[in-house]
């Protein structure tokens, strides 16, 4: 690697950071004959997660940072003065492959600034994609970033070719892109999504009549919503992140705190950090709708529409409905253990296929995974049932454990400040 492609890639992937829709799980392609990689198996590197749970690394990077865009939450707008770059697609293609054969890298995440037009850098992302596939038979992991206001040509042969694609929706509200991205609309976000999905149930009856089609977009996509630099609630957040789940190739949609990287801008709020919390909550608030079987409207509503800060989402919702507990864990439905603050997904399949063989007590539940200091107060077992939200109250248990969670945390910094040395 000589050191113009060097110093390009430090620019790049510099850029590139603030995106976080980067995820290579989804798929699984095992290594074949003559084939370079699979997916199952320094700077610009990204770790992310396998369907198995394994951390991987991926090479994250633009293909440019120039941009015609000129918008107001993005580093790379076009009235910032910062380093650009553009790496060529051999250099590209050169750079993935010499770093997965170092073994620095088990895929590639690309993304680009918009040059001249959608359709040319969409052209350029797609031969990328093209070249490792076909030229250097690459069968590792690549997720591209579609450009919105691409054609439905482009977005089709770039489904040939990568795991993944996604599109960012960026601000959940027309409006409020219009005023931070007077050049952008939604309808340039959903058109390569709705391409995207047409794709897929296309490829998926074309896989039933032959059985060796090429798969399209295997992966499904993701999108991201930028969380704080506009005055969505999360209510509105979450309302479209359920409408976009209810679409069959949706797989993830991502939450970026604002980082106020353009403070200049009177447009946006001026914070001293992202919304770091805030993020966290709305992720939290994700996996309730997408595994605990929660709906929107049950985690935010109209007297509720922003997601409560010193508490997780689940632990809020039962603090406001008191009247569903406690819950005997020896006989309550599946459904219903999902609900109960400190029993998850896994806890709750193993407490209903283990009380078959006898009554379960606060032993036994925390053998099974179950965080009692959390569940005591909602549920019932095989022993002397404990004080419960109903005769603490639920401003009684708030206080218990808002204060032993900041009580815990200030333990932990604390460890971590002696053992810094501080």
């Amino acid at each position: 690697m000589n050191e113009q492609v060097l110093h390009k890639l430090k620019v790049l992937a510099e850029s590139a950071k603030y995106d976080v829709s980067c995820s290579s799980s989804g798929t699984v392609r095992r290594g074949k004959a003559c084939m370079v990689g699979n997916t199952v198996g320094g700077v610009g590197i990204c770790h992310s997660f396998a369907e198995d749970g394994r951390c991987i690394s991926l090479l994250k990077v633009m293909l440019t940072n120039y941009c015609i865009y000129d918008c107001a939450y993005c580093i790379n707008r076009r009235s910032n003065d910062i380093p650009r770059a553009t790496l060529s697609v051999t250099e590209l293609v050169e750079l993935t492959m010499e770093f997965y054969r170092r073994n620095y890298i088990e895929g590639l995440f690309l993304s680009s600034g918009v040059v001249r037009n959608p359709d040319y850098t969409m052209e350029r992302l797609v031969r990328v994609a093209k070249d490792l596939r076909t030229i250097h038979r690459f069968n590792g992991y690549i997720h591209l970033k579609n450009i919105p206001g691409a054609s439905q040509e482009l977005v089709h042969e770039a489904g040939l070719y990568a795991d993944r694609l996604s599109v960012n929706v960026e601000i959940p509200k027309e409006e409020n892109l219009k005023l931070l991205a007077p050049e952008k609309d939604h309808r340039s976000v959903y058109a390569p999504m709705r391409y995207i999905r047409q794709g897929v149930l296309e490829n998926h009856e074309e896989r039933k009549k032959f059985r060796h089609a090429p798969r399209f977009v295997p992966a499904g996509q993701s999108t991201q919503m930028i969380v704080g630099a506009t005055n969505e609630t999360d209510k509105d957040i979450l309302r479209l992140s359920s409408a976009l789940y209810g679409q069959p190739t949706m797989r993830r949609v991502y939450y970026s705190g604002y980082v106020p990287v353009n403070a200049y801008d009177p447009r946006l709020p001026v914070l001293k950090q992202p919304p770091l919390v805030r993020e966290n909550r709305l992720y939290q608030a994700d996996w309730l709708m997408r595994f605990y079987q929660f709906k929107v409207d049950e985690i935010v509503d109209d007297a509720h529409p922003d997601l409560d800060l010193e508490v997780d989402p689940k632990l809020a919702w039962a603090l406001r409905h008191p009247e569903q507990f406690p819950v005997d864990v020896n006989r309550a439905d599946y459904e219903m253990l999902l609900r109960v603050p400190g029993i998850g997904v896994k806890s709750a399949r193993l407490i209903v296929a283990s009380r078959r063989f006898g009554r379960l007590g606060c032993y036994q539940l925390k053998k099974l995974g179950a965080v009692m200091k959390k569940a005591q107060y909602f549920i019932i077992c095989s022993e002397l049932p404990m004080l419960t939200v109903n005769e603490l109250t639920p401003q009684g248990v708030r206080r218990l454990l808002v204060k032993r969670n900041t009580k815990t945390d200030n333990d932990r910094q604390l460890t971590l400040d002696f053992g810094n040395g501080e």
